[in-house]
């Protein structure tokens, strides 16, 4: 009780001082991790079943953060502008996981290269909550704003299907056959987005019906799009699609419908939103930071630098050759990938069946690539944003380009 009591007096006084703190290096994961860890440490809170909260947290603050981010997208200007997503996501990815496993292979001595894949696998999706401190940030160009939107609403997806593979092979028996796999990939690839597009188009109109008739109000309509997240993510699981790009993708086709008509979509995300991701890094820093820390060793601690300061942005600058970001969108675009709730969710799906002698130290990888980057991405948000808003003045329209935007305004 003594625990929760201090959890919500520091949320009373984070709230109270969050303008404030939104100009400076700190952020709301860091301190709510960091509280976390101290309230564990220190016994004032006990762990036990913070690790099964947390999966049930996490999993919903990711499904409701890429919904209501992919709804304030501008779908039409998107595919105008389309390239640098693309690029990051189709090229990128999979050169984050060739270029992770081999930079990850030297610093994991006597691991099969299986259990390597699956770390850099595991390190590869970015993360929506931690990265709104630059993609809510105005003085950052539109046009890149959305493309890292896109990009970290998309790759924790994309990169589920090769995670649950390599955790599979990675298994002292693999159970499935490689068709096997290759068909469930399949299926998460495709109708993922394809429930994900019917759920978000459908409800959209059901809503614009509902209000041009006067049957519904702001209060209910965003529980309706609450309920529209969790179904499409549930609809796509349930016939082996991927939920999470089956609620990014519902945002997407709910935001064009609406066009600005849902106020709750823009409120819930500066307000429960926050709340929903406050929750899930304090009970990370609560469950699994103090064991990570402890089992934190200098070649780990190398790999996870590796991994955010080489791996990563490497992977993306290759894949914007020949499109029109210029050195510095693309260093940008590589840097600002920071890890965060996907990470630590997909390591905690796996670790249960994959290897006992792995599942310990994937899982210790994964969380302390969490908290350090969630320290050195919000350290780095606030002036890395200025510092690339400077150099965006200087580079070709095509950066600044402003879309319009879906303003939260209701002319019902």
């Amino acid at each position: 009780m003594t625990g929760l009591l201090l959890l919500a007096l520091f949320t009373i006084a984070f709230s109270m001082l969050a303008k404030r703190l939104a100009t400076t290096m700190v952020t709301a994961p860091m301190l709510f991790m960091a509280f976390g860890y101290v309230l564990s440490t220190t016994g004032t809170m006990p762990q036990a079943g913070a690790e099964e909260v947390l999966h049930i947290v996490a999993e919903i603050a990711l499904i409701v953060l890429l919904f209501l981010d992919a709804a304030q997208i501008n779908l039409t200007t998107l595919r105008q502008h389309h390239i640098w997503p693309q690029r990051m996501l189709i090229a990128g990815l999979p050169l984050s996981l060739v270029i992770g496993t081999l930079a990850a292979w030297p610093f994991l001595p006597g691991w099969p290269l299986l259990g390597v894949a699956l770390v850099a696998a595991i390190l590869t999706p970015t993360d929506a909550a931690l990265g709104q401190a630059v993609v809510t940030n105005p003085v950052v160009p539109e046009r890149a704003r959305r493309a890292l939107s896109v990009e970290s609403g998309l790759n924790d997806g994309l990169a589920l299907p090769a995670i649950l593979l390599f955790a599979s092979l990675a298994m002292s028996v693999a159970d499935q056959s490689s068709t096997e796999w290759l068909v469930f990939g399949a299926k998460q690839l495709i109708f993922g987005p394809l429930i994900g597009a019917f759920a978000g188009l459908v409800g959209g109109r059901l809503l614009i019906w509902a209000k041009d008739h006067d049957t519904t109000s702001e209060t209910f309509e965003g529980i309706g799009a609450l309920a529209l997240a969790g179904s499409a993510y549930m609809g796509a699981t349930a016939i082996d699609g991927n939920g999470f790009i089956a609620a990014f993708v519902a945002g997407l086709a709910f935001g064009h419908v609406v066009k600005g008509r849902c106020k709750f979509v823009y409120e819930f995300t500066e307000s429960e939103g926050q709340l929903l991701s406050w929750s899930a890094f304090f009970l990370l820093g609560l469950a699994l930071v103090p064991e990570a820390i402890n089992a934190l060793t200098w070649p780990v601690f190398a790999l996870i630098m590796v991994s955010l300061f080489v791996v990563r942005p490497l992977a993306v600058y290759l894949s914007l050759i020949g499109t029109d970001a210029g050195p510095g969108t693309r260093l940008f675009f590589g840097w600002f990938g920071p890890r965060g709730l996907a990470t630590a969710l997909f390591a905690l799906l796996v670790v249960p069946d994959i290897d006992p002698n792995l599942s310990g130290p994937v899982l210790n990888i994964a969380i302390n690539a969490v908290w350090i980057s969630a320290v050195l991405h919000g350290l780095s948000a606030a002036p890395g944003a200025a510092l690339y808003a400077r150099l965006a003045s200087h580079q070709p329209h095509s950066v600044h380009h402003r879309a319009p935007k879906n303003p939260p305004s209701d002319p019902s």
